[in-house]
């Protein structure tokens, strides 16, 4: 009698010793999955803050155009976040693209014409040569139905103040409606869109040209 209670005291104690390891053993696995869970969130809302800070750097028109497909992408893919984040991905690479190809036409016309003058607008690189024979800094103007757009590319070790290209286009009669900046390799590009405070009277594209000229050459 006494071994039987015994054996039968330890088999309950060997019972409540493995529920309570199963119990630690099923806590630990909800921490785990807790954890992994907290971790994945914490990176979706990095990856969505990235995507938000590139797409501040994107013009207003290329930002229209990326909102569009957006549009289009999101009403046949129900993950919509997901839609959102690679449409501005690719909405930035073309930007980027669209700038490269900008350069190399400004090198095609200077090597043209000599450089000058251009349509509503002038190009320029004043400062000695950089990197793929494309000298810098470059200078774009476009002055076209009360709107002027600014682009300059300069080398990332000659970066230059981007309010002081606000205050002359100011200085000229324009009104800055937004303006950023972004590092591509060795370059950092630069666009400023603005309107003319007065349409009636508008703005020297020329005048404003010669000016951030002027600005560069002082980097």
């Amino acid at each position: 009698m006494k071994s039987r209670r015994q054996s039968s005291g330890g088999s309950s104690a060997g019972a409540t010793a493995a529920g309570e390891g199963n119990t630690h053993s099923s806590g630990g696995g909800g921490g785990c999955k807790l954890e992994r869970k907290d971790v994945e969130k914490n990176r979706r809302l990095h990856m969505k803050g990235l995507c938000l800070k590139l797409s501040s750097l994107i013009p207003p028109a290329a930002r229209h155009a990326s909102l569009l497909s957006e549009a289009a992408a999101s009403a046949s893919n129900p993950n919509k976040d997901t839609v959102t984040q690679l449409d501005q991905l690719d909405s930035a690479a073309a930007y980027i693209k669209q700038l490269k190809e900008r350069i190399e036409a400004l090198k095609r016309r200077k090597e043209g014409r000599g450089g000058g003058k251009g349509g509503a607008g002038a190009a320029a690189a004043p400062v000695g040569g950089g990197a793929g024979g494309v000298r810098m800094p470059v200078i774009e103007v476009r002055y076209q139905d009360g709107t002027l757009d600014v682009v300059l590319i300069s080398e990332a070790e000659r970066p230059f103040k981007l309010h002081e290209v606000i205050t002359v286009l100011e200085q000229e009669g324009a009104e800055v409606v937004s303006a950023s900046f972004s590092v591509v390799g060795d370059k950092i590009f630069y666009t400023v869109h603005s309107q003319a405070l007065s349409p009636r009277i508008g703005l020297d594209a020329a005048r404003v040209s010669e000016r951030l000229q002027d600005l560069l050459l002082l980097v």
